[in-house]
């Protein structure tokens, strides 16, 4: 073999090498991709995904001032509640991360650009992959001798954090846990013991965005989420990791999954994020198609300005709803800020549309990057409460057609 032979050998052989064994990421078109990375020894702590797969997550490298810094971010994704949506669950990048994308956009509060994230863009960021249909929570498995399914999102969790420690997140200086939807809501679950794990004088705090998700009764009367939450808690082994102050105070412990529950009994520093107008808890929760055989929703979820004055009053209620549930952290929290806007959406951190442009949406002139940094860094309290819909002309109303 010549030496210009074994010289591009050598390339290709240091560049599998790092691909490998580094974090790596790709710049498309501007767009930030970044690769990832597989828990390798996850197996031996059972922190599987639904079909066995192993967990994985995306982290791109802090700098300059950040470099000490991190932000995690939990991929939300909805639920499974029982054996049969579980199964088809696993066969999906939901539940298994052989059918995942191996690289992913970091946009919104995860870009590396000042120009785009000005308060975090040179943290290092990682986002968490859902592989377990539970919010990072559950602690189970089922086998009846033909169907295998792992319900380990606890130990997925505690897997990622075990794996990210010795790569510079156990020395953090700051950091901020958040996640968008399910993963919103694992923010709820994690936050405090999140805040355990790293040094103790570490500036922590959490920030849930379109994780608040509510207690409420759909347009029948019937409390189709609670009773959803109920089975999700019971099949995936869920109860011994909610909230223990929280389970102690209330008769039915799975309520504690909710946030509107379980937030009292969180200490650390937290932000929540939310539009009033949710558009899943709008859809899934308040009409669900169980709740609308006939169909009469239909267009008014696809387009709120073709809503009735009927469906109207019955908006504001969910929106009236959402804010009686965090008054008291309004009115009386020094630690919990807070943007609750009217528009309709489902997670606006990510998106660089909503988390910081030039028409993105607002509450007294404030972007959500703006507010969420004030919060974090105490230049300001934060606790902007929008007007009721259609006051609101900065709305991005982002209602994708697959969710009616």
């Amino acid at each position: 073999m010549n030496v210009k032979k074994m010289l591009s050998l050598e390339i290709m052989l240091s560049l599998l090498f790092f691909l490998a064994f580094e974090p790596w990421c790709i710049y498309s078109k501007e767009r930030l991709l970044v690769g990832m990375t597989l828990v390798r020894n996850a197996t031996a702590h059972g922190a599987l995904c639904l079909d066995g797969s192993l967990p994985a997550y995306h982290l791109h490298r802090g700098f300059g001032a950040g470099a000490n810094n991190w932000i995690l971010q939990f991929e939300g994704g909805g639920w499974c509640n029982d054996i049969p949506s579980c199964l088809e669950r696993a066969k999906t990048r939901r539940g298994s991360t052989r059918y995942m994308t191996k690289l992913e956009v970091f946009s919104g509060i995860l870009s590396n650009n000042a120009s785009l994230n000005p308060d975090f863009y040179n943290w290092n960021r990682v986002k968490l992959r859902y592989c377990d249909g539970a919010s990072f929570s559950g602690d189970s498995k089922f086998d009846n001798g033909t169907s295998l399914l792992y319900f380990r999102g606890q130990k997925i969790w505690e897997a990622i954090i075990h794996d990210l420690l010795p790569k510079g997140l156990g020395r953090a200086r700051k950091a901020l846990l958040s996640g968008c939807s399910a993963g919103g809501l694992a923010t709820f679950m994690h936050c405090d013991s999140f805040t355990k794990m790293l040094p103790s004088n570490a500036s922590v705090k959490c920030l849930s965005d379109a994780g608040f998700f509510l207690d409420e009764q759909d347009i029948n009367l019937n409390y189709t989420m609670s009773s959803f939450y109920h089975d999700l808690v019971a099949i995936q082994g869920i109860e011994k990791n909610l909230n223990q102050n929280c389970t102690r105070s209330i008769n039915n412990s799975e309520l504690c999954f909710f946030p509107q529950y379980a937030l009292k009994y969180i200490t650390t520093p937290y932000f929540i994020l939310n539009s009033a107008y949710d558009v899943y808890q709008f859809h899934h929760s308040l009409v669900p198609p169980s709740a609308d055989l006939h169909g009469h929703w239909n267009h008014c979820k696809l387009n709120p300005a073709a809503c009735d004055a009927n469906q109207i009053n019955v908006l504001q209620g969910l929106r009236r709803d959402m804010l009686v549930a965090l008054y008291p952290f309004y009115k009386n929290s020094r630690r919990v800020g807070m943007f609750i806007n009217s528009c309709f959406a489902h997670c606006q951190s990510e998106s660089q549309d909503t988390w910081f442009a030039d028409d993105s949406p607002r509450i007294h002139n404030k972007k959500i990057a703006e507010a969420v940094g004030d919060w974090y860094f105490s230049r300001r309290m934060t606790k902007e409460i929008d007007c009721p819909y259609p006051c609101d002309a900065t709305c991005h109303n982002l209602i994708p057609s697959t969710q009616v």
